[in-house]
């Protein structure tokens, strides 16, 4: 039997599909080539943003079109599903069992249930024990009715894809911030820290398999707090003398997400002496106005943040910075939006993710006084945007002619002949090197800029081979 997920929104969303995937690797179902020729369907969903919820309800839209035709039902449309036509005519009604997790579904449990009857289930963020379950009743032509939420949250045992050598590690999970603008701590909860031995004994099969980067998961990452009160710059330090004593194979350790307030001196002084923590970090600062960031909740100052750079790039030098900025919040005044520019004129961030205040139904801000108006949200938004493109162009120049360690990792689509990889500052790169190089870590002069891409030459191998 096959599946096909369509995963939407953050890296932890990516790394819980890939988590249930291994489910159904492991009872000998296969990934479907198309999805309209599927057995069962997961759609992995975002709240964080309407825009986010509103393209999932197209998705179901058109799912429900798939199940009507693959049930051979009387009056299914063929139109744009082409491909399940033929396979229904060649084979006869075949059933589609259609999922949906994630935070939509934890948001909207019921009214999911509802509004969609083509969903066979909806399996929020504490439920996705229920999979083996659905999964066996798929099998045998049964339906599995415990729906019932479960109210502990469980880490999978591994979120790794079979072949990657870059993977996702989930640390934590959920949010005790209440940022006044987010939906994360009411769809996944408080925060929950996964046991050390967990991490250590994931990262050792990674190990066996080749992996040469993970990326530590979680909502807000630095606040992590394991048995024995081990915070998140212990477990860092562990994790690394672990992967030094063991020979692992694994070189490079990133993290998302971290908040400003949760980021210590200690951790700061953990990257700077550990070689295998990357130097490309994100921080979301989210705003630059002390008012506005108050209203938000963030619970830190510009000054502050601001301090928090310096002291980052004082300890390690090698750092680039990128970060999260929300324009339009409620109440946000000319002079509010100036300090979000002058903020990332001081700071200079590498790149950032960009975007303007949505409401959220269920948080405070959706309704805060002072909403402002969409034509200045979008004005503003657009301000930021170009101010950022020029940023980022001066900052890679400034780079240019600078050696870095890049983990080569696919083939790139406009040339056959080159590859793509990333610095441990997490900056794309394109070389030419033969496809047997890809999973292996080179030097790369970085010789020029092409839009957000450098371009560069192997100077130094670090590889084994160079020859096709």
């Amino acid at each position: 039997m096959t599946y096909f997920f369509e995963t939407y929104g953050c890296e932890m969303n990516l790394a819980e599909s890939a988590a249930v995937e291994q489910i159904f690797i492991k009872r000998g179902w296969s990934r479907a080539s198309d999805v309209q020729l599927a057995d069962m369907v997961i759609i992995n969903t975002c709240s964080v943003r309407a825009s986010a919820e509103e393209r999932i309800y197209g998705r179901l839209g058109f799912f429900t079109g798939l199940k009507k035709l693959r049930a051979c039902e009387p009056g299914a449309k063929s139109r744009n599903l082409e491909t399940a036509a033929g396979y229904v005519a060649e084979h006869g009604a075949v059933p589609l069992t259609l999922v949906v997790m994630g935070c939509m579904a934890q948001r909207l449990l019921h009214e999911l249930q509802k509004d969609w009857p083509a969903v066979d289930y909806v399996i929020g963020t504490f439920s996705k024990w229920k999979f083996p379950q659905i999964i066996e009743a798929v099998e045998q032509g049964t339906r599995y009715e415990n729906t019932d939420e479960k109210p502990v949250y469980s880490f999978a045992p591994t979120s790794y894809e079979e072949g990657a050598f870059s993977t996702f590690v989930p640390i934590m999970h959920g949010c005790n911030n209440f940022c006044s603008y987010c939906i994360v701590p009411y769809v996944r909860g408080r925060e929950v820290s996964r046991p050390f031995t967990e991490i250590r004994d994931e990262l050792d099969q990674l190990s066996l398999r080749g992996v040469k980067e993970i990326t530590l998961l979680g909502q807000n990452v630095n606040s992590y707090r394991g048995a024995e009160n081990r915070d998140f710059p212990a477990l860092l330090r562990e994790l690394c003398a672990h992967l030094e004593a063991t020979g692992s194979s694994i070189e490079w350790i990133r993290f998302e997400s971290s908040n400003p307030k949760d980021f210590s001196d200690e951790l700061i002084e953990t990257i700077a002496s550990e070689s295998r923590l990357c130097r490309g970090l994100h921080i979301a600062v989210q705003h630059g106005s002390d008012r506005i960031l108050k209203a938000m909740n963030r619970k830190y100052t510009r000054d502050r943040y601001l301090s928090l750079v310096g002291r980052i790039r004082e300890a390690v030098p090698d750092v680039e910075l990128s970060t999260d900025i929300m324009l339009g919040f409620p109440g946000e005044t000319d002079e509010d939006f100036s300090q979000v520019i002058s903020l990332m004129q001081e700071v200079r961030f590498e790149s950032a993710f960009m975007y303007y205040f949505n409401p959220r139904e269920g948080t405070p801000a959706a309704t805060m006084e002072g909403q402002v108006d969409l034509e200045i949200k979008k004005d503003r938004l657009q301000q930021v945007i170009d101010l950022q493109l020029a940023i980022t162009r001066s900052v890679m120049a400034e780079r240019v002619g600078r050696v870095e360690k890049v983990l080569a990792d696919t083939v790139s689509r406009n040339d056959r002949g080159e590859l793509l990889g990333k610095t441990s500052q997490n900056e794309r790169v394109a070389f030419e090197a033969p496809a047997s190089v890809i999973g292996q870590f080179v030097s790369i002069s970085l010789d020029s800029v092409n839009g957000n891409t450098f371009r560069g030459r192997i100077v130094r191998p670090d590889i084994k081979e160079l020859t096709c």
